[in-house]
């Protein structure tokens, strides 16, 4: 499969310091039709320091979704050899096709100073989190099944056994919300937006993340 961009996978190691502090993972996720796609732009382009991981898939692009931009499109044969050679963090059967997410394209964003939004499915989340247990995690949830079904419906992209697959595993996900730290409920959209800068807030003020303001304070001599 022809690619428009250069894969993170392919390209040669980062050099040289990073140009600023490492960036924090957040891992989005949220049953399939709830909206995070359409969160997580929003919040792309009120967030500057926000990065998106793209993701690796086999399945093909829908209307207007870019390679390398929405994801790395794949074939199978090429997502099987990139399992092989262990270059994913984390990857999942999803809807009968498969998703991954690369540690190429992790260290390249968090280098780089970025946080670093990861848009994934619920069992993507969930093998992430085991990776990476000191990121940020963040469940979205519908406002209703029936609105989900609309939602669903409403986009146009699956067939009527693929929205039925879809709204049998979103009654199973919901309950998994428990395991995240924090969630959030897309009924609008700005509100879902304000409520995840919200989170990034409190997470940029915890105490940990001070680490160096507070002992150059403690060290700090008085005239």
């Amino acid at each position: 499969m022809s690619r428009s961009r250069t894969s993170p996978d392919d390209a040669a190691p980062a050099t040289g310091p990073a140009p600023q502090a490492r960036g924090l993972l957040i891992v989005l996720t949220a049953p399939s039709g709830t909206g995070k796609s359409t969160v997580t732009k929003r919040l792309l382009e009120v967030e500057p320091r926000l990065a998106f991981s793209v993701s690796h898939t086999t399945r093909p692009p829908r209307p207007h979704e870019q390679d390398g931009v929405d994801y790395w499109f794949v074939d199978d044969a090429r997502f099987q050899q990139m399992v092989d050679e262990g270059a994913f963090a984390e990857w999942a059967w999803v809807h009968t096709r498969r998703y991954g997410t690369s540690h190429a394209e992790i260290e390249r964003l968090t280098a780089a100073g970025r946080h670093v939004l990861f848009d994934v499915d619920v069992q993507g989340a969930e093998n992430l989190l085991r990776a990476y247990p000191e990121a940020v995690s963040v469940f979205m949830l519908p406002p209703s099944l029936d609105e989900l079904e609309r939602r669903l419906r409403g986009r146009g992209t699956e067939d009527e056994e693929q929205v039925r697959v879809r709204l049998a595993n979103a009654r199973d996900e919901v309950g998994r919300c428990r395991l995240f730290e924090y969630v959030i409920i897309n009924d609008e959209v700005e509100a879902a937006v304000a409520d995840f800068r919200a989170i990034l807030r409190a997470e940029a003020c915890r105490c940990s993340r001070r680490g160096a303001l507070i002992a150059a304070l403690e060290t700090q001599t008085t005239p």
